[in-house]
Parts: C-alpha cells; structure tokens; sequence
C-alpha cells in the first residue's frame, strides 16, 4: 500500500466514525517528515477516542500496520497517529481552531476523496509556429512620431 492508499484508507476510516471537516494535506513537496497529514475534527472525547481507534483497528486488520506512535490518550483533546508516510491528527473543535494547522499547511495541496491525481509537472505546451519575418514595421498607434523642434539652445 502505498502512502496516498494509506491515508485515504485513514480518510475513509475517520468518515465511517462521523469524523467532522475531514481534511487531506499533500506535503510531500513541503516536508522531509511525511507525506500527508489527515486532519479530522471529534465533538468530545469519547468521539475523539472513536474515530482514533476505528483508524487503529481499521488500519491493523486491513493491513496489518500500527502507529509508530500514538500521542495523546484518555483524557485529551488532540491525538497523533503516526504511520509514518501518514501522520493523523484527531481533535476537538476549539482546539484544531486553535492551532491551525491547515493555515501551517496552507501550501499543501488538498486532496479529494475519488479525485484523479494531478500531473505533478506541468505538461510541455506544443510549439507554437512562428510567424514570418517581415521587413515593413509596423506603425505604432497613434501615427508616426514627430521629431521634436529644434530649440535656440541647440547647437549644430
């Protein structure tokens, strides 16, 4: 499974649990550390404590992969799941209001569930054909200019 798989199989976890403004951040451009960071919202605790154990055994049966570390337990209002290429960040409203972590990121692209990956290098346009070469020039709008007049301080 390759990191975008794993974070939209983390994705689609967090969305069977009724996580809330589920985001997906592509840093791979931007960070050494990871690839993608999902970012999801929990009402309370026990929904926080839901979401993230729902990705954990999720995770775990489909794959056979646990968190390199987990962060945050009973009790907190933010948890991290590392999986390495993934790092998901569970919390509370006022506390993801809080930290920002999308403005951090603002850089990142976003992805969609479902939606095709865009070409990371813009396509080369086709060569356009030149127009020809030709000796009369082009009058500028306006007319032609005039030399300006000769002042009697001008000396030839």
């Amino acid at each position: 499974m390759d990191s975008k798989e794993l974070a939209l199989r983390c994705l689609k976890l967090a969305d069977n649990k009724k996580a809330e403004n589920i985001v997906l951040l592509d840093v791979r451009k931007l960070s050494s550390v990871t690839d993608y960071f999902l970012i999801a919202t929990g009402t309370s605790l026990p929904h926080l404590r839901a979401i993230v154990d729902e990705i954990e055994d999720g995770m775990k049966q489909d794959s056979g992969l646990r968190p390199r570390t987990r962060e945050g337990g009973a009790g907190e209002t933010w948890i991290v799941l590392d999986y390495f290429d993934v790092i998901v960040h569970v919390m509370r409203g006022d506390i993801r209001e809080r930290f920002d972590l999308e403005g951090l990121w603002r850089d990142a692209p976003r992805i969609e569930p479902g939606a095709p990956e865009k070409p990371s290098e813009p396509r080369a346009r086709p060569a356009r054909p030149r127009a020809k070469a030709t000796t009369a020039k082009r009058a500028k709008p306006g007319g032609p200019r005039k030399k300006p007049a000769a002042t009697p301080n001008d000396s030839p």
